[in-house]
């Protein structure tokens, strides 16, 4: 063995390169595999030839609140490509689209009595200020939020949000996850110059500069711990032997990859469940709306999908050559239908949607259009969650689990990617120091 350790990184999205970075600075001998032909995970990008900024293949944005990710910007050289604008969000309401994003809209908002928007306000700040959210976590979302809110609120407001999120398993989600959005999100969002991308790519520069070796298509078969301590990985290139393994991919591929894993922190693994996402990306002559850069949209107004996002009522199209950039995104269990189809009959499905936000809409606006699936891409989380989360130390020494599912309370995002990629780092210098 050399005399520096060696670390295996399984996934090269910003949680793997997170680590990545902080231990190759500190004189690991890193390594990280990325099955897929690109880096960034569920933040990577894609550019058509005429755009002159990536977009990202799902729809991102960052909050005032989340220092880890712009912490880590200014760290690697681009805390100046960072900014924060305030688009308008909305909730979509009896046939059209109602701005929600501030007290003075949520009074003007027609669809609640006074007494109702008075009653959800102190609801919303009693959470907003709230730190302990460990009680929260012991009752369902659906259940206290329709009980303090009460009924004709939730059903207007928040039920659809659960719905969206989390289909038919709505009303198992816990109240800290809706306690996580109200008290750390920001109206105020974020975007890198330049697009997601442009901080990955940095990212993985900086690993480099340090040493780090990122190769990608290297998708993982099996982590094999070795009688002498250390491990062995096998791609169906390769294989890598040292002395330890940070896993960032999903828990469905980790039990897989690892079966040698103790059968109780398995059973935990496979208990973590998820839903998958589907995104269309469409690029088009004219813009839809004049101004939402996101809708959400209840189930029950009949859209085949779940939120609008019209990013270039956020981000200018002169970016992407005069294109108008729309999202069209929905959370969906992964055996959904969606999954199957083909790009365009997703395209026949979702295209005659869009009169409804604009009468004016012709399917000749299209230019052009993508389609991203991920069948892991938010976590379900039930009451009293905190108590089945695995460990990020596996119980075999020097193996480490990190996923989207480990950084509750907080919700899946870019932000918490680098934090829980910096924690299992720092548990690997505590473990196994360099030598």
């Amino acid at each position: 063995m050399s005399p520096t350790r060696r670390v295996l990184i399984i996934g090269a999205g910003i949680a793997g390169l997170s680590a990545a970075y902080d231990l190759s600075r500190a004189g690991y001998r890193v390594t990280v595999w990325e099955g897929a032909p690109f880096l960034g995970g569920l933040a990577a990008g894609f550019k058509a030839d005429h755009w002159h900024w990536p977009l990202e293949k799902f729809y991102h944005h960052l909050f005032q609140s989340d220092h880890a990710i712009i912490q880590l910007a200014q760290e690697i050289g681009i805390g100046q490509d960072v900014f924060f604008r305030r688009p308008i969000t909305s909730v979509w309401k009896a046939g059209r689209a109602y701005p929600f994003d501030s007290p003075l809209r949520v009074l003007l908002f027609p669809h609640l009595s006074l007494p109702d928007k008075v009653r959800m306000g102190v609801v919303i700040a009693y959470l907003r200020f709230s730190r302990n959210w460990q009680r929260f976590e012991r009752v369902t979302a659906h259940a206290w939020l329709s009980r303090t809110m009460g009924q004709r609120a939730y059903e207007t407001l928040w039920e659809p949000l659960l719905r969206g999120k989390f289909g038919d398993h709505y009303q198992e989600v816990n109240l800290a996850w809706f306690w996580a959005r109200i008290h750390k999100r920001s109206p105020a969002l974020g975007y890198f110059r330049g697009g997601f991308q442009h901080f990955v790519d940095t990212l993985a520069s900086q690993v480099r500069k340090y040493g780090g070796v990122i190769e990608t298509h290297m998708p993982v078969e099996h982590i094999e711990p070795l009688p002498e301590g250390g491990f062995r990985v096998r791609s169906a290139q390769t294989t890598w032997e040292g002395d330890a393994v940070i896993s960032t991919v999903s828990p469905q591929t980790f039990q897989r990859l690892a079966p040698d894993l103790p059968a109780t922190y398995l059973e935990q693994v496979r208990n973590l469940r998820s839903m998958g996402a589907v995104v269309m990306t469409l690029a088009l002559k004219r813009r839809i709306t004049p101004r939402d850069y996101w809708i959400n949209l209840p189930k029950q107004e009949g859209f085949p999908f779940l939120a609008f996002v019209e990013h270039t009522n956020y981000i200018e199209p002169e970016h992407y050559g005069g294109d108008h950039i729309v999202y069209l995104g929905d959370y969906l269990d992964p055996d959904h239908p969606y999954f199957q189809m083909s790009d365009e009959e997703l395209l026949a499905t979702f295209l005659p949607a869009l009169p409804r936000f604009n009468p004016d809409f012709h399917p000749d606006w299209v230019t052009g259009y993508w389609v991203h699936r991920a069948t892991y891409a938010q976590p379900i989380v039930p009451v009293n969650y905190s108590r089945h989360i695995p460990d990020l130390r596996t119980p075999i020494r020097g193996l480490y689990f990190a996923s989207m599912s480990q950084v509750y309370p907080w919700d899946r995002g870019t932000n918490y990617a680098v934090e829980i990629g910096r924690k299992v780092a720092r548990l690997v210098q505590s473990d196994i120091p360099v030598r």
